[in-house]
């Protein structure tokens, strides 16, 4: 396997996002770890360690939980995308019904490769970042 098709890792969350242009790790809806972009008081969320809670409960355990991601996507469309393909980790809960988001377990990153993980994660911060901030990153990819 190559490094493009590693496996991806939790530890893979935290570099990818630091790795994007004006984001920080900051909190959201109280106390909750929250990779925002850009920087600052007006920054917006992408990805939030979402805490055990009441309305994510594993189906197979019936306990909340522990190690949720929430990864925002650009549209309905993508989150239906990655939901409804059985070949990777991603789901939704009747909690974030209408709203463009997916949930994928820590411990199950492994399912998809650092590059799909990359991709969605730079999506959610697409979709989160200033249209301007966006534009330059995509373009400096480019060049």
């Amino acid at each position: 396997m190559s490094p493009r098709e590693r496996r991806a890792r939790p530890s893979d969350v935290d570099e990818i996002c630091a790795a994007l242009p004006e984001t920080e790790l900051g909190t959201s809806w109280g106390d909750v770890p929250t990779w925002k972009v850009p920087t600052g008081p007006k920054g917006k969320g992408f990805v939030l360690y979402r805490p055990p809670g009441k309305t994510a409960i594993d189906p197979g355990t019936g306990e909340p939980y522990d190690d949720l991601l929430v990864i925002i996507t650009p549209t309905e469309v993508e989150k239906a995308a990655l939901v409804e393909d059985d070949t990777t980790p991603f789901f939704t809960i009747p909690h974030f019904d209408n709203y463009a988001a997916v949930l994928v377990q820590q411990s199950r990153l492994g399912e998809t490769t650092r590059d799909e993980l990359s991709e969605i994660i730079t999506d959610a911060w697409a979709k989160a970042a200033p249209k301007k901030l966006v534009r330059a990153h995509l373009e400096a990819d480019r060049g």
